[in-house]
């Protein structure tokens, strides 16, 4: 596949429904895991001009450390349990944040974050990382989002 994007317009399904198969083609017969992380950041942010999009991956059993990503300078290290990725991880699910200022313990990386979803990245069954959104808009992220994302993070396990 070439490496440009067809950057959809239309409702945010829509758009999800036209990157799935274009990100689908990105990472056919690559199996490097940071060369495909990074061309899933780069394609989400590109078509949906997030804030932040990117990969926390799990170091020990106790941190997560930062993957690849697209926008501003990022934390680099997260406890486990510790703001939405830590709490995503430890909890095994997705968490969609609508205000970051109303959630506890929120790891504050930019101020202009206002919204967040995380999603847990599995290989073979075991968490690996987590995927990072943030929107500098607050309620951005909805059951859309982590419908698409999902799909987005299972082309990964196979």
């Amino acid at each position: 596949m070439a490496e440009d994007l067809l950057i959809a317009k239309g409702s945010k399904e829509e758009q999800y429904q036209n990157l799935l198969p274009q990100i689908g083609g990105l990472l056919q017969g690559e199996n490097n895991q940071i060369a495909n992380l990074a061309n899933i950041a780069a394609a989400l942010k590109e078509q949906f001009n997030f804030f932040w999009v990117g990969f926390y991956l799990v170091d020990g059993t106790e941190e997560l450390v930062l993957g690849p990503f697209q926008g501003p300078v990022a934390c680099t290290r997260i406890k486990k349990g510790r703001g939405v990725c830590g709490g995503a991880w430890a909890q095994a699910k997705v968490l969609i944040v609508p205000d970051v200022e109303q959630f506890p313990g929120h790891i504050a990386c930019s101020s202009l974050s206002r919204s967040e979803i995380v999603l847990p990245v599995y290989k073979k069954g075991e968490i690996i990382g987590v995927l990072d959104v943030d929107s500098s808009e607050l309620d951005s992220f909805d059951e859309i989002d982590e419908k698409y994302l999902t799909q987005v993070l299972q082309l990964l396990d196979k």
